[in-house]
């Protein structure tokens, strides 16, 4: 199953499979964008997707490596194993402004269409339900579990504004601080009180005084997230939350440690206390493996899309795909769902996400990435290309 022939039969079938699910798969992006969940809370997700694949007769696991509301799928018994990831979390408020209804069905879709193939072709296929990437680290989670033990090549495709090679991806990390000061009555004894307010908004001040001299490409950004019961009284506790961003993860330690001098300084200003805790994981940048996106484009262009650089319409992120690209090679396109001018966690894009466009998307990622696994299946020449120039760039980055 090695010829150019046998490989565009393959492609044909899985393309024919998923027109076969069309309506299936856009109904279920229908019922997970109107049902947004939160990190590690997405049961009506979980539930509607592993359904899937038990009607389809997939072989897999619900609530796998030992999280709720993860699960994986299995097809194949020899040959190459690519994973099909999928996410289908949502965002407070705003619900799936990131697309990831759109994510976990094109996901679906190109796993559920190799299944169908995986025999013939000789080739496996893990479909892995990934939750909590708007923060919680899923992956991370499920890859330290032993989610990418024996993968090849791991990709999925993500909503945007235009369709491009890769996501133009940041480290980060996220960083909880407390502050504690002295309560009083505001009018009657402010002298006795020590202002948790006040450390937190000269810490923010602080941050903001920073950005002028981080790199263009760093970002920092921070929310309060307790400031105090009522003004007349002196807030004895204070809370905010940060995201610390930089383009590689080796970028990111000293940024971190400057972040953190710099809201430190406004306790101290305050006559406060401050305790800062660092999320469990840190998300790294994405290695997008050349071999296996040159594969993707020309599929893509197969379906009229065609794939532009990041350049032409940046999308500026972080994803803990990015710690998966670390371990196996790896791809995260975007797939257009938008006007260009539409930016992801927006009320906005959220519409489209649902829209006609955003339909097209299932479709056409999951048959974009379902002749990408093919071609991962059919082709060693591929599979070796990819396997060293990954290696490659892993070692480059350190």
């Amino acid at each position: 199953m090695d010829t150019r022939t046998d490989s565009e039969v393959l492609k044909a079938k899985v393309c024919a499979e998923i027109d076969r699910r069309a309506t299936m798969l856009i109904d279920a992006s229908h019922e997970i964008h109107a049902h947004p969940e939160l990190n590690y809370e997405e049961h009506f997700a979980h539930d509607l997707l592993t359904s899937i694949l038990a009607s389809e007769g997939v072989d897999h696991e619900r609530s796998a490596y030992g999280l709720a509301t993860a699960f994986e799928g299995r097809a194949g018994s020899g040959g190459a194993l690519v994973g099909v990831l999928c996410e289908y979390d949502a965002l407070p408020e705003i619900g799936h402004a990131c697309g990831h209804n759109i994510i976990a069905t094109a996901g679906l879709g190109a796993g559920l269409a190799l299944a169908a193939v995986a025999g013939e072709a000789g080739g496996r296929v893990r479909i892995l339900g990934t939750p909590a990437e708007e923060g919680g680290g899923g992956k991370i989670v499920m890859a330290e579990r032993g989610a990418l033990v024996g993968i090849d090549a791991a990709m999925m495709v993500h909503p945007a504004g235009a369709d491009l090679l890769a996501m133009s991806t940041i480290a980060n990390q996220e960083l909880a601080i407390e502050y504690t000061g002295e309560a009083a009555h505001a009018a009657a004894a402010p002298w006795k009180g020590r202002n948790a307010l006040d450390a937190a908004v000269l810490g923010y001040i602080n941050v903001a005084a920073l950005r002028q001299h981080i790199l263009p490409n760093e970002r920092v950004h921070g929310i309060f997230t307790k400031a105090g019961d009522k003004p007349n009284i002196v807030p004895r506790e204070a809370a905010s939350a940060w995201y610390v961003r930089s383009p590689t993860v080796k970028q990111l330690q000293p940024l971190k440690e400057r972040v953190l001098r710099c809201l430190e300084a406004g306790a101290a200003a305050a006559g406060c206390e401050m305790q800062h805790q660092w999320a469990t994981h840190t998300y790294s940048e994405m290695i997008d493996c050349a071999p296996l996106v040159r594969a993707y484009v020309a599929n893509s262009e197969r379906l009229g899309r065609m794939v532009l650089d990041p350049s032409a319409s940046p999308v500026v992120g972080s994803t803990d795909m990015g710690n998966v690209s670390y371990l196996v090679p790896s791809i995260h396109p975007m797939i257009e769902v938008s006007p260009r001018h539409v930016s992801i966690h927006t009320p906005e894009f959220a519409s489209y996400a649902r829209g006609d466009a955003g339909d097209k998307a299932v479709l056409d990622g999951a048959k974009a990435m379902a002749m990408t696994a093919i071609d991962v299946w059919t082709s060693a020449e591929l599979r070796a290309d990819a396997a060293r120039e990954w290696a490659s760039e892993v070692s480059a980055r350190g």
